[in-house]
């Protein structure tokens, strides 16, 4: 074991020993990781939630130069609630060659690797800096992201290339799917079923939302190109809750439904979410044609664009050449990626670990991913001290 991949083995002890379940803070783990690279020499900010329960951080070691490479990963881990471990899931405990514990793989090992290089960063008199970005709230929609990628770009001086860290086993993935996931609620008045006219039906109301998001769905399976490079080759939609009605004889005064796409980069997000809302404002309109108070709510709860492949990319070039993989590889979760790609910025996904072992009991990662990890930034240490571009 390189001294890297040892620092990054006890440095994610440390950092699974946070419970940073998405519904708590990660307030304690960003002090523990700002301090550490603030000690190194680092230039950082925080950008917090709304309430300042939750921080996004952003770090700095290097010149104030362009030609950036940004190593970014989430802090927030999925329950363990209801789940059958072995161990103590916030104890790191190895076992067979493997590293259990809620987060190793999903994604604390990523975060140990690129903390465990810091001070090597630090010393190593980098031609160009390296930018950690931890955020919160990836795992409920991605929703701490956006504010710190706007930080970013108005106060750093370019980046190159952005390595999002998440579970792909070392390899280089240069496209996921999106997220768009919606809470449609309508409110109509009740009635004697017999006597439809005298009240508006929630529940019949839901039923032409649910059939258009349904078209969409099969919309995109058709729209799939043959060369997809995902997994299943096309968009996805599905509809995982459905609630409504009081008895079988009267109108439904109340329904709600909540609907999760996972769009492919050629599928048009901002139409499919247009289509939706044109169409709940038909339903109402004739809904209140019969009950004045009726109304239809839609409440976005994650929009989360996909991450396409890049013609030439930079950071698709750099991950390969420090990892020396080129298979086309694609993964049809959604992640951060998609939105620094947005934001202007060269994007990829490679990170230690198996997206297999993620959100699971008895969660792991395997040491030999880690130490891959560990090698990936001892390489990227030497490119960002001896090069001018990625």
């Amino acid at each position: 074991m390189t001294e890297l991949a040892g620092t990054a083995r006890s440095l994610l002890s440390e950092l699974v020993a946070f419970d940073t379940t998405s519904r708590n803070s990660n307030l304690a783990l960003i002090d523990f990781v700002e301090e550490r690279l603030r000690n190194l020499g680092a230039q950082t900010f925080r950008v917090e939630n709304e309430d300042r329960s939750k921080a996004n951080l952003h770090a700095v070691i290097g010149p104030d130069a362009p030609g950036g490479v940004l190593l970014s990963g989430h802090t927030d881990v999925v329950p363990v609630d209801g789940q059958d471990w072995s161990s103590d899931p916030w104890a790191v405990t190895e076992r067979d060659g493997k590293l259990y514990g809620r987060g190793t793989c999903d994604m604390k090992g990523f975060l140990a690797c690129a903390l465990a290089a810091a001070p090597e960063f630090a010393a190593a008199g980098l031609s160009r800096p390296v930018h950690f970005a931890f955020t919160y709230d990836e795992e409920i929609g991605c929703l701490g992201a956006p504010d710190l990628i706007d930080e970013i770009v108005a106060r750093t001086n370019g980046v190159n290339a952005v390595i999002v860290g998440e579970p792909t086993e070392m390899k280089v993935v240069t496209a996921h799917k999106g997220l768009l996931s919606f809470e449609v609620s309508l409110r109509g008045a009740e009635a004697h079923s017999s006597l439809v006219d005298n009240g508006a039906c929630a529940v019949t109301a839901a039923v032409p939302l649910m059939s258009l998001l349904v078209e969409i769905g099969e919309e995109m399976r058709a729209a799939a190109p043959s060369d997809s490079p995902f997994e299943p080759a096309f968009g996805t939609l599905t509809i995982g809750e459905m609630h409504g009605g009081t008895a079988l004889n009267i109108l439904a005064k109340e329904a709600c439904f909540a609907s999760l796409l996972r769009p492919a980069p050629w599928d048009d997000i901002d139409a499919i979410e247009q289509r939706l809302r044109d169409k709940a404002a038909e339903v109402e309109a004739d809904m209140k044609a019969r009950a004045p108070g009726a109304r239809i709510t839609i409440k976005r709860l994650s929009r989360v664009p996909p991450l396409a492949p890049e013609a030439d990319g930079e950071a698709e070039r750099l991950a390969r050449a420090l990892t020396g993989d080129n298979a086309r590889r694609a993964v049809s979760f959604g992640a951060e990626a998609g939105q620094f790609q947005q934001a202007g910025y060269s994007t990829v996904l490679c990170g230690p670990g198996s997206i297999e072992q993620a959100h699971q009991p008895d969660e792991f990662i395997a040491i030999s991913q880690l130490h891959e990890g560990a090698a990936f930034m001892e390489r990227l240490i030497k490119r960002l001290a001896t090069d001018s571009a990625s």
